[in-house]
């Protein structure tokens, strides 16, 4: 278990560096050819990774409606995160991903059979809790855009539950590279609405957050493979921390005392059930 805890914290900063990655470039171009370009430069660093250190049966389907499903899921999900960078400062997107756990407990009981035990659900709910305060819902500084990272969250849930189903019959590696395949060739289908020419420092983002996303997925497909998806649910709220990093580096971003105060809740409850699961 300690083994997919650390795999699931270097996940999701590597997810992060890619987040911001992203934001960077969507400020510039259009989110499908981010996206379509970021996942062929994560198809660069697959491919390789298979002829030396893996096996091409490694990427053989066994579930093909599974990965077919998983894909869409990563296509719509993606497309979300995407957009939200877009509209919001990249902490505030990250964090208001963070209710993805609280679907991942829902998901996990009729997909997976998974028992949920008390202390499991007062850190689900206890995170819950403070996305709401940062989210303040019907306050004066609501906005709507805050609602698109919060859907991404209900279509990864649903991704990540379907992922720790699919690990049973499928490698990490074929998960990976058919999702990939699926969600590049999902950003190529925007071509015909208007792509802008890719100058060297863009290339360099580019190429930077396709090894970012797919380093990051592959350590999170591991870390589902061998942990219960309801028990990895909170290590996500570490992303908090890496997005304010970046996002004070890269656009001189500040958090305020809300979010700040909802990230306390946040991980307060995170560690409230490592405490214990390490305990049991």
């Amino acid at each position: 278990m300690l083994r997919s805890l650390l795999l699931m914290v270097l996940g999701i900063l590597l997810i992060t560096a890619n987040d911001a990655a992203t934001k960077h470039l969507v400020q510039t171009y259009p989110v499908g050819q981010v996206i379509g370009l970021r996942q062929t430069a994560t198809l660069m660093v697959l491919l390789p990774y298979v002829m030396l250190f893996s096996h091409w049966s490694q990427l053989r389907m066994v579930d093909v409606q599974g990965q077919l499903a998983r894909g869409l899921l990563f296509i719509v999900g993606s497309a979300l995160i995407v957009w939200s960078l877009a509209e919001l400062p990249l902490a505030t997107a990250i964090t208001m991903l963070f209710l993805s756990p609280v679907f991942m407990v829902l998901l996990s009981m009729p997909m997976l059979k998974e028992r949920i035990g008390h202390h499991r659900w007062v850190a689900v709910l206890g995170g819950f809790a403070g996305v709401l305060i940062i989210l303040r819902p019907g306050g004066m500084d609501f906005q709507w855009a805050l609602l698109i990272p919060l859907a991404a969250a209900a279509v990864n849930a649903l991704r990540d539950v379907l992922t720790r189903r699919m690990s049973r019959s499928e490698s990490s590696m074929s998960i990976l590279f058919w999702s990939n395949i699926i969600l590049m060739a999902g950003g190529f289908t925007t071509l015909p609405l208007g792509w802008k020419p890719v100058d060297a420092q863009a290339a360099m983002w580019i190429v930077a957050a396709g090894v970012f996303n797919g380093t990051a997925h592959f350590c999170m497909i591991e870390a589902l493979r061998s942990g219960e998806a309801s028990l990895l649910a909170p290590i996500r709220y570490t992303a908090l921390l890496w997005a304010a990093l970046f996002g004070f580096l890269i656009w001189g971003e500040v958090p305020d005392v809300w979010l700040w105060a909802g990230a306390t809740v946040v991980v307060a409850s995170s560690l409230y059930m490592i405490r214990h699961e390490r305990r049991r």
